[in-house]
């Protein structure tokens, strides 16, 4: 790390590295997926298993990131960058089911070997440098990504290019971005890879990965279906150029805000909070018909999922500082759990009840109960911010 930068350069290495992975990566493929099921006739079953198979790697890959792999972190967070890009590129060669579910899956593995290792090693550095409050720039790359792959669907789909290309652009944008990250993310002054001391998990630990389980679960309908929900809305429908872009703009400076709120009032009721409040965005999705329910649930949704997430993982890294690899990578497959299960239960509700009404209310609710745990307990009260 270059002193001249101090620790604003990790800062934004896992900026750029989550924006690449998780906004880009991981995200894309919402705004583009009306596109391919129009294109490839693809129904919403396919469209599904395409879901959760990236979800499954994105499981598989955070239960790997808890094992002391080779090497330290930083070579594997450089091997997910690498192969987050070229699986989306990939993804506009092919046209049958078998290998879209292979290049997502293998994204999904991606997606969190880049955000377990960069948060592992930006977090560390930031908080040995006293520099905590950039925390919320880090996260922020997730809804910079998350805006940037709306807009370039947009223009590739203005442009009549089809949803190929639109894959394209997205790839590209993510090895560009990419190209900084080895010279901004340091390679950690100790071994955050090796397994950890043989004690139990920290007081509340178990309690905050229920909690960020059942996050997974809650938000994944809207989050992957929101532009679909949009479009079959004729009310609404004028809203879908321009929804994802919101929760994308929503999220990049939600990290800050509700890092302020993890400052002053813990982060674990920070969470416990931002739960709630994205509760009322998912359930607004379908309780509020047209184009003022749409942009509500999408500035609901992106003012909150990040703040979810960056408040669970510092949670996380304060309950256990001594094996901030193993606590981090067990919150990510938590969360992998509840975003693989899921759209199977939304699917399946929804395919009985002929729409999203259903399993995005069951989704709020659970919502409410990760609220309902997340809040500590007296004794686990104190402290935990951001900042």
């Amino acid at each position: 790390m270059r002193p001249s930068i101090g620790p604003l350069a990790p800062a934004l290495g896992g900026f750029l590295s989550l924006a690449v992975a998780m906004g880009i990566g991981r995200f894309v493929y919402t705004p583009i997926l009306p596109h391919m099921a129009e294109a490839l006739d693809l129904g919403p079953g396919g469209a599904g298993l395409i879901a959760s198979a990236n979800f499954a790697g994105y499981l598989l890959g955070a239960l790997l990131a808890a094992t002391p792999l080779p090497g330290g972190p930083r070579p594997w967070l450089l091997l997910g960058l690498a192969l987050g890009a070229l699986t989306t590129g990939l993804m506009a060669a092919v046209t049958v089911l078998p290998l879209f579910l292979l290049l997502r899956f293998s994204g999904g593995v991606a997606s969190a070997f880049v955000l377990v290792f960069a948060s592992t090693l930006v977090l560390e550095r930031l908080a040995r440098s006293g520099a905590a409050r950039l925390a919320a720039l880090h996260f922020a790359g997730v809804g910079f990504g998350i805006a940037l792959s709306a807009l370039l669907v947009a223009l590739v789909d203005a442009l009549g290019s089809g949803w190929r290309a639109s894959w394209l652009a997205a790839a590209l944008a993510s090895l560009l971005l990419a190209l900084p990250v080895p010279a901004l993310v340091p390679a950690g002054d100790r071994a955050p890879m090796r397994a950890g001391a043989a004690a139990g998990p920290a007081p509340g630990l178990r309690r905050l990965a229920a909690a960020y389980g059942l996050f997974g679960f809650g938000y994944i309908v809207t989050a992957t279906f929101l532009v679909a929900i949009v479009r079959a809305d004729p009310a609404a429908r004028a809203a879908e150029p321009f929804a994802w872009c919101l929760v994308g703009l929503a999220a990049a400076p939600s990290i800050w805000l509700w890092s302020r709120a993890g400052a002053r009032i813990g982060a674990a009721r920070a969470f416990a909070l931002a739960c709630l409040v994205e509760a009322v965005g998912v359930a607004a999705s379908v309780l509020w018909p047209g184009i003022p329910g749409a942009v509500l649930a999408a500035l609901l949704l992106g003012g909150t999922f990040m703040g979810v997430t960056a408040l669970g993982l510092a949670e996380a890294r304060r309950l256990a500082p001594a094996n901030a690899a193993r606590a981090l990578a067990g919150m990510t497959a938590a969360f992998g759990v509840g975003q693989i299960v899921g759209p199977l239960v939304a699917g399946t509700l929804a395919g009985r009840t002929g729409g999203y009404t259903a399993p995005s209310l069951l989704a709020a609710s659970a919502l409410v109960l990760a609220a309902a745990l997340a809040r500590p307990k007296p004794a686990l009260s104190g402290g935990g911010g951001l900042a």
